[in-house]
């Protein structure tokens, strides 16, 4: 595989900025945090990083609201340390990928700023959906649109004289409005931020809400059907004229620049069209994420996954956590085992050695498959979601918009635990942002290191042999006649068993046991558990 194909099979490693190391004692994780924790990452074996926003925020949503793409935020640091950070990760094998925001800007933009200060009908209001509201008075929102954060998409400004003004859109929280992409600005900011990061050696960039930027500007109503690529704000065709320009941007480096998408879409041909050979290069398999611990259920989605990469020549990618989601430790010990916005609440119980047993054969499940594989930050330690969170320290839009209703995100946000014991468990300073549980420590990198049964070493062997082993690389993939409880398939010389069913399950032929999420009994394979053998 030539180098400018990396992306193809690699493993890419999610770090949250705020939450992975402190490394000015403030009780926010920032990027000499991170430049001091590569090692980690090296002795983990991954291939690149990629950033949540680390960019110019007030963080009402996490960093992607951002302020300003060309200025790090203070409490991470500054462009120079993020050049930094690209060199040492460089001169350990690691690459950077940063994320990108297309869809939205924060209410503190200038550009916003601007667009508030100048007026209805002015062009700064022009580079964003400024509208006039509905009924006799404009006091209804101009439509019905639900955000993706629960809620509406619609607040109304204020005019100098103090009478209520206009209203704009937002799909996400109302500090988030969105961009107009019909503006010629909007489209030349993109390109210039993409070409300033990649000259600054960046890999790649992943694509936030990637479906979402172009608007119908007639707004209609969103209460009925409609056909492929007419949606008012999803899926809309015009999109992929702009990201075929992103791509030849990122063909004209050296070593070309990769997009990754954030493509949330049931639909496998829609999702396909934007992983034709001049778009992106690959984007997040959400399907695979969202299904439950159900062989029926797992193999459905690798299969429309796999044959919707197909036709395009995209490899596939494997995740089972991310910033946004429940980690799969919790998740898979719960009764309903399957991850979905609407049905995330407070209190649902889970039976965590249950949901660990089987986070770690999904890890050798996803390891094993082809394509890239995320791995989201504390994954690798087998953490947990913490949903004991005070109430009063939750910062995430989605609890408040949901009325309290949602418990929101921030469960999956606690900062890392890097020692056994001290006062925030070696991620730095007294207090992080997020309190950390009383039993944090057992998950730390230094209780697991050393240790041949832990989450970590499983993690750490499992992309060792995966970055050696010539049949866990390229497209090649066969499923093998199993019963209906286990999932096996073959790559190369190398199998991949899984039981996810209630008694233990007889092994295919083989000549040798390469890698186990726990032990055998008695040669056979016990529920919940996965094994990687030689053929």
């Amino acid at each position: 595989m030539s180098t400018a194909e990396w992306w193809r099979n690699a493993v890419i490693y999610q770090v949250y900025p705020r939450s992975f190391a402190d490394g000015n004692d403030d009780g926010t994780g920032d990027l000499a945090g991170v430049r001091a924790r590569l090692p980690h990452l090296r002795d983990l074996g991954v291939d690149a990083i990629w950033f949540t926003p680390w960019y110019s925020s007030p963080l009402a949503d996490g960093g992607y609201d951002v302020a300003d793409y060309r200025t790090i935020d203070p409490a991470f640091g500054t462009v120079e340390e993020a050049e930094l950070l690209i060199a040492d990760a460089a001169a350990l094998g690691i690459r950077t990928i940063v994320d990108i925001v297309p869809n939205h800007v924060s209410d503190r933009h200038v550009w916003f700023r601007a667009a508030l200060a100048a007026g209805p009908g002015s062009p700064e209001r022009e580079r964003f959906w400024f509208h006039p509201g509905r009924g006799a008075n404009g006091d209804e929102p101009p439509t019905d649109w639900v955000s993706s954060f629960s809620g509406g998409t619609w607040t109304r400004t204020t005019n100098p004289d103090g009478t209520p003004g206009e209203w704009y859109l937002h799909l996400f929280a109302q500090q988030q409005p969105d961009l107009n992409w019909n503006h010629q600005d909007v489209r030349r900011e993109h390109t210039d931020v993409l070409r300033f990061w990649f000259d600054r050696g960046v890999a790649g960039v992943r694509i936030d809400s990637a479906t979402m930027p172009v608007k119908d500007p007639a707004f209609p109503d969103a209460d009925r059907e409609f056909a492929p690529g007419t949606h008012p704000f999803l899926d809309r065709d015009e999109l992929h004229d702009i990201y075929r320009s992103w791509r030849a941007v990122a063909d004209s480096y050296a070593e070309p620049r990769v997009l990754v998408g954030e493509i949330w879409l049931a639909d496998p041909e829609r999702f396909a069209r934007y992983l034709r050979p001049d778009e992106m290069h690959t984007a997040f398999n959400f399907d695979f994420m969202m299904r439950p611990w159900d062989p029926g259920q797992l193999r459905d989605a690798i299969v429309s996954t796999l044959d919707a990469h197909r036709p395009v020549g995209a490899p596939a990618t494997w995740v089972l956590s991310n910033h946004d989601v429940t980690r799969a430790a919790t998740r898979y010990g719960r009764a309903d085992s399957s991850f979905g916005f609407e049905a995330r609440r407070f209190g649902i119980p889970t039976d965590l050695a249950l949901g660990t047993r089987r986070a770690r054969a999904a890890a050798l499940l996803t390891g094993a498959l082809p394509g890239s594989l995320y791995v989201y930050q504390g994954d690798e330690l087998g953490l947990p979601e913490v949903e004991d969170l005070p109430l009063e320290v939750l910062q995430d839009p989605m609890h408040f918009r949901s009325n309290g209703i949602d418990p929101g995100r921030d469960g999956c946000r606690v900062p890392l635990p890097w020692t056994a014991d001290g006062p925030s468990f070696g991620f730095g300073g007294p207090k992080p942002w997020l309190p950390q549980p009383e039993d944090w420590g057992r998950y730390s990198v230094e209780e697991q290191d050393g240790d041949p049964a832990s989450m970590l070493s499983l993690y750490r062997t499992m992309i060792a042999i995966r970055r050696a082993e010539p049949g866990l690389r390229g497209a090649d993939f066969a499923w093998l006649s199993t019963s209906d409880d286990v999932l096996g398939f073959r790559r190369g010389d190398v199998l991949c068993v899984v039981n996810l069913g209630d008694t233990p399950a007889d092994l295919p032929a083989h000549t040798g046991v390469l890698l186990t999420s726990g032990d055998l009994t008695g040669g056979a394979l016990p529920p919940d558990t996965a094994a990687w053998l030689r053929s």
